[in-house]
């Protein structure tokens, strides 16, 4: 995987953070996809002193095998791909620890859209070393068709957050936007419910409209104190 990796000044150890953007199911637009930026946020963390890594999953821009394919509309397995990408990010954690420079443990994983739901799939495996995850507008299937307002399938959705609920120990946190026509207020409250009901910790953040699409909340600064507030209760 293409990794990008900011470091603050000095040798460490640091505490690491691992951003995992979202993903396509076209293959044309997936295959011309740039690796995400996300500026803010890996400043915002690297000011803190935090080691911040930013790789690109597999079948994106920078070639190799996708693992994340969610198959068809009616029979979306939303746990498949979560955990394809899941796979993902484990291998860039698992790497990231054994660098000197990395604190083993404290991990925090911030993911984007699918990338966030990766991150939920990862942590429900209970791995070592990771210490909270921070949802941004996560989830699989919105948009179906490219129309607003649209999932491809809500329930199963909800019931796959559900199902990772039953095995996560970290905090976590979701931050979604009132304009999010990808996962609007209605499903994204649904998932974060099922996911506590199912014996998950999740702190729910329902941010004013953002910009004309709320549903890349994370490039905005809005989510400032409450990130601030999350990490400030973990560590």
């Amino acid at each position: 995987m293409r990794t990008r990796v900011f470091r603050p000044p000095g040798e460490g150890p640091f505490p690491l953070v691992v951003i995992s953007h979202g993903t396509e199911q076209d293959p044309v637009r997936r295959a011309r996809s740039q690796p995400a930026q996300f500026k803010g946020i890996t400043k915002w963390f690297l000011d803190r002193g935090y080691v911040v890594v930013l790789p690109e999953r597999p079948g994106h821009g920078g070639g190799g095998t996708w693992l994340e394919d969610q198959g068809g509309c009616d029979d979306a397995n939303y746990a498949q791909a979560a955990n394809g990408a899941a796979d993902s990010i484990a291998t860039a954690v698992e790497y990231m620890r054994r660098q000197s420079f990395v604190r083993p443990d404290g991990i925090v994983l911030v993911g984007h859209s699918a990338g966030a739901l990766g991150s939920l799939a990862y942590a429900a495996r209970r791995p070592v070393g990771i210490g909270a995850i921070v949802n941004f507008s996560g989830g699989r299937g919105g948009r179906h068709l490219n129309k607003p307002l649209n999932n491809c399938a809500p329930d199963r959705l909800i019931t796959t957050v559900a199902d990772f609920g039953k095995t996560t120990s970290v905090p976590t946190l979701w931050i979604y936007a009132e304009n999010d026509t990808y996962f609007p207020p209605e499903l994204s409250q649904e998932m974060a419910k099922a996911f506590r009901d199912s014996g998950g910790r999740a702190d729910y953040v329902l941010l004013p409209p953002i910009g004309d699409e709320g549903h890349f909340a994370i490039l905005s600064d809005k989510w400032t104190p409450r990130l601030q507030a999350f990490l400030a209760t973990q560590f």
